[in-house]
């Protein structure tokens, strides 16, 4: 007969080793990525080999042990990783696009643009991607398709506007109107989106806030956008930005109208939008806690859309409205198995902020 005692403790021995080669696993990891950010670059490069001796296979391992060596200015060896990974998956955006930057420092652009150029075939949404191929395209002086590729990656983040003004590999289109104007695309995307006061404005471009004013002030010459003002509170009056009717009905901007000088209307009470707020955190951890991916989705929405709780989210709660809009992409791209794998990680996020919500509404309402 067998002894079920022993069975049990070897069947939990062998849970425990299990466990302790994933902790030791991320611990390593964990450790490369801290050496990295630090800059020392060598001694990540051995936590990554580490993890690679136990499994050859590690991919997430195999990309940071590449760009390690890469920034060591060992391009051989990175290239070898990178190589390697796509020997396992032939279509990984991001090896591609490391791929294709190793390239880039050898002067060897068109090699780098087709490496781009598989990197984007992977992951049409992949926006470095795509800025990489506008570099790529700039200096091999085809400056229209640089300009398009440009503009792609700027639709998929905005950051990559201020990137561009100030990246040398664009110095071949600079000079052209095309390029001048991607500040004031950026502008007017983000008008189009519902954001009209300054601060709202730098938040949602990464634009700086002299950039952001002077750009203005150049569509506002050019008959493309309107300022109004606004009264805020008791004293304070700000100025509101606006695309103007004809060109907002062309680009099909999700409207909340146009304020007048010193408009002074019937808005949301802080308490109201405190509580739509709110609202909206329930509805949300409950999509999270079913894993349903497209409610959790939509009811991101509330957060970002400032005919929703955008600005409210932007004048309370300025980090979370980043993080959620990080959530957003992240699940447009991952799906599912993102959604369970950080579950825990947005349910934290939103309990933390339905208790903000709660001590908010505590001190505007009077208690009886």
């Amino acid at each position: 007969m067998k002894d079920k005692k022993k069975d049990t403790f070897l069947a939990k021995k062998d849970e425990r080793s299990l466990t302790n080669v994933n902790y030791q696993r991320d611990r390593l990891f964990k450790k490369g990525i801290n050496l990295m950010a630090d800059e020392k670059l060598e001694e990540a490069v051995e936590n990554f080999e580490m993890i690679l001796r136990a499994d050859p296979n590690d991919v997430e391992a195999m990309l940071k042990l590449g760009y390690s060596r890469f920034h060591l200015d060992d391009h051989s060896e990175a290239m070898r990783v990178y190589d390697k990974i796509l020997d396992i998956d032939v279509t990984n955006p991001e090896a591609w696009n490391l791929k294709s930057l190793v390239n880039y420092e050898k002067k060897n652009y068109a090699k780098a643009l087709d490496c781009v150029e598989k990197a984007i075939d992977s992951d049409p949404t992949y926006g470095m991607a795509w800025y990489n191929k506008g570099c790529y395209l700039s200096m091999l002086n085809q400056v229209p398709d640089s300009l398009e590729a440009l503009k792609r990656s700027i639709e998929i983040d905005v950051k990559n506007a201020r990137k561009a003004v100030k990246d040398k590999d664009f110095v071949n289109v600079r000079s052209e109107e095309g390029f001048k104007r991607i500040i004031e695309v950026v502008l007017i995307e983000s008008l189009r989106q519902g954001y009209h006061t300054i601060g709202s404005i730098v938040w949602t471009t990464f634009l700086g806030k002299e950039d952001t004013i002077k750009g203005l002030d150049e569509l506002i010459l050019k008959g493309v956008v309107v300022k109004n003002e606004k009264r805020q509170g008791f004293n304070q009056i700000i100025p509101i930005y606006d695309l103007v009717p004809d060109v907002a009905s062309k680009l099909g901007a999700k409207k909340r109208g146009l304020l007048g000088p010193k408009t002074i209307g019937k808005v949301s009470t802080p308490v109201k939008s405190l509580k739509e707020v709110g609202l909206a955190v329930q509805t949300t951890m409950a999509a999270i806690e079913n894993e349903d991916l497209e409610k959790t989705v939509e009811s991101f929405d509330a957060y970002i859309n400032p005919a929703k709780c955008g600005q409210q989210m932007i004048d309370e709660f300025l980090d979370e409205h980043r993080e959620i809009r990080l959530f957003k992409i992240r699940l447009d791209d991952k799906g599912q198995d993102y959604l369970i794998d950080n579950k825990k990680k947005m349910l934290e996020l939103f309990e933390n902020m339905e208790m903000t919500v709660t001590k908010k509404l505590r001190a505007n309402v009077p208690q009886n």
